[in-house]
């Protein structure tokens, strides 16, 4: 795998390691395959509403969120729709990290000032914060969004694309900040993957996991 920063233990195999009640934002193009990743090594059905826990881990996937406000919000423009999803899906990382978990998260957005707001909602709950960036081509992504059966406006696609491909450029450069640490893996990857670890040396069962509310 490449991309290796500061922040991250060590690598064993197939497997990423990470500090106790650490911060891991999962980022990417859209349709790049976040959501295939999570579901994949937590055993996600992809009907989830709310955050899932599995181990000492919660697994919040903003779609969750976006299930959680269906059919609810239907008297809302688009960006107010948009602005609450956002809103529920930071407030579930806050009070997951609040509560001393490890939050493995999916967040599409990697602009500057999403970024800096992790890394403040981090450092506001002693946790460590990490990247992890799943580099697909946009060629690869737009096909995901075919796939999935959603697909980003084109003017959105570029705007995220934009900033992606400066973020990318940071990280490569050595460069993970706001972030502790980040490490980028593209699909292949990815796909070897077979789990994401906080400060265990056995690790996650994907087996082991539950609705978490509160």
């Amino acid at each position: 795998m490449t991309g290796e920063l500061a922040g991250v233990l060590a690598v064993e195999g197939a497997r990423l390691r990470y500090p106790s009640g650490s911060l891991v934002i999962l980022t990417g193009l859209p349709g790049a395959g976040k959501t295939t990743l999570l579901r994949r090594l937590y055993g996600l059905d992809g009907a989830e509403s709310v955050p899932v826990t599995a181990g000492t881990a919660v697994v919040i996937d903003s779609s969750q969120s976006r299930r959680h406000w269906d059919g609810r919000l239907t008297w809302a423009p688009y960006p107010v729709r948009r602005a609450v999803v956002f809103a529920t899906h930071v407030s579930r990382i806050g009070r997951a990290l609040h509560q001393g978990h490890s939050v493995v998260a999916h967040n599409r957005g990697c602009g500057p000032y999403v970024l800096r707001g992790f890394a403040w909602l981090a450092r506001r709950h002693g946790a460590d914060f990490h990247l992890l960036l799943l580099d697909a081509p946009a060629e690869a992504a737009l096909a995901g969004q075919r796939d999935r059966g959603r697909v980003v406006a084109p003017r959105t696609f570029a705007r995220h694309r934009r900033r992606w491909e400066s973020l990318l450029t940071r990280v490569k450069g050595g460069d993970p900040a706001p972030a502790t640490g980040a490490r980028i893996v593209d699909r292949a990857e990815a796909g070897l993957l077979e789990e994401i670890v906080f400060d265990s040396a056995r690790g996650v069962d994907p087996g082991r996991r539950r609705s978490f509310r509160g």
